[in-house]
């Protein structure tokens, strides 16, 4: 999305803040995290331990630590959505054409 200026000057955003920002593999990085920030929620609403979390993501303690950290370097988005299933959530991938009032296609999580 094209940034505007608004009347004080100030740059709206796209919606996505690591694009504003420059960063490579923007849309990525902004789907990594708002996995991320579910499962996160999902793990503190149940109050486990990083090791119990561990144990329920079959994964070790220090990749929940990390996760919990938002360092998710070595995640892909897909291991991030069996994390969620792990979980007991559904992920639902709805493809549909993009409006015409957009350059491109995007991509969107929401959490529900």
């Amino acid at each position: 999305m094209a940034k505007r200026k608004t009347k004080a000057g100030v740059v709206a955003s796209s919606g996505n803040a690591f694009a504003d920002l420059g960063v490579r593999n923007a849309e990525e990085k902004q789907t990594k995290v708002r996995l991320a920030v579910a499962i996160n929620q999902i793990l503190q609403g149940r109050r486990l331990s990083q090791t119990a979390a561990a144990r329920r993501l079959k994964v070790n303690q220090p990749k929940v630590s990390a996760l919990s950290n938002y360092q998710l370097e070595g995640f892909s988005v897909e291991r991030l959505m069996n994390f969620l299933t792990a979980l007991d959530r559904d992920v639902d991938i709805v493809i549909r054409r993009r409006p015409g009032t957009r350059r491109a296609g995007r991509i969107v999580v929401t959490a529900a």
